[in-house]
């Protein structure tokens, strides 16, 4: 049996796209939700991996609708080859377990992904400490200024109320109640 699985993060975002190209390419069981590839645990996804049977096969339009890191998706994939079923995605035809070469390249870019990953993850920091000793200010920028910052101090000090201060600065008394 051959079974699909369509992921939409958002529920501003169609599934449908995804369920069509996946009845073409002959899927017989589609498995889709909406939420977030962050989620820890996806039920549909949970269901669609727990139906799998030897000789099974299950199809993805992309990479990026079943798994969100190359950790992840690796670790499907092994959960999927348990089973003794295939894994395939549309988009990138290299992802296909059902052929020697399709586990080969899967596993060879999985690891290339993970190297530009850890890459990117020390360009940042780096870049972060360069711009902190530069004297940059790193993050959001304070909605009020500091001479703001100190009238509301002094309003709140003589006790007026968080909400009528931040009406009075157009922001929210949570924001007031943190200075």
């Amino acid at each position: 049996m051959i079974y699909g699985y369509a992921r939409v993060s958002t529920n501003g975002q169609s599934l449908a796209a995804q369920k069509t190209a996946l009845e073409t390419a002959g899927v017989d069981k589609i498995y889709s939700e909406k939420v977030s590839g962050a989620q820890g645990t996806r039920r549909q996804l949970e269901r669609c991996l727990a139906s799998l049977s030897e000789g099974d096969t299950i199809v993805v339009t992309r990479l990026d609708r079943l798994a969100r890191s190359t950790r992840d998706l690796l670790n499907i994939v092994e959960r999927v080859s348990e089973k003794g079923a295939g894994f395939r995605s549309l988009a990138e035809a290299w992802a296909d377990t059902t052929t020697s070469a399709g586990r080969l390249m899967l596993t060879v870019i999985g690891g290339i992904a993970e190297f530009e990953r850890d890459l990117i993850r020390s360009r940042t920091a780096e870049g972060r400490a360069r711009a902190k000793a530069a004297g940059k200010s790193l993050g959001r920028p304070f909605k009020l200024t500091p001479h703001q910052q100190a009238e509301v101090r002094d309003r709140r000090a003589s006790g007026e109320s968080l909400r009528a201060i931040a009406r009075s600065y157009n922001v929210s008394a949570s924001t007031i109640s943190r200075l």
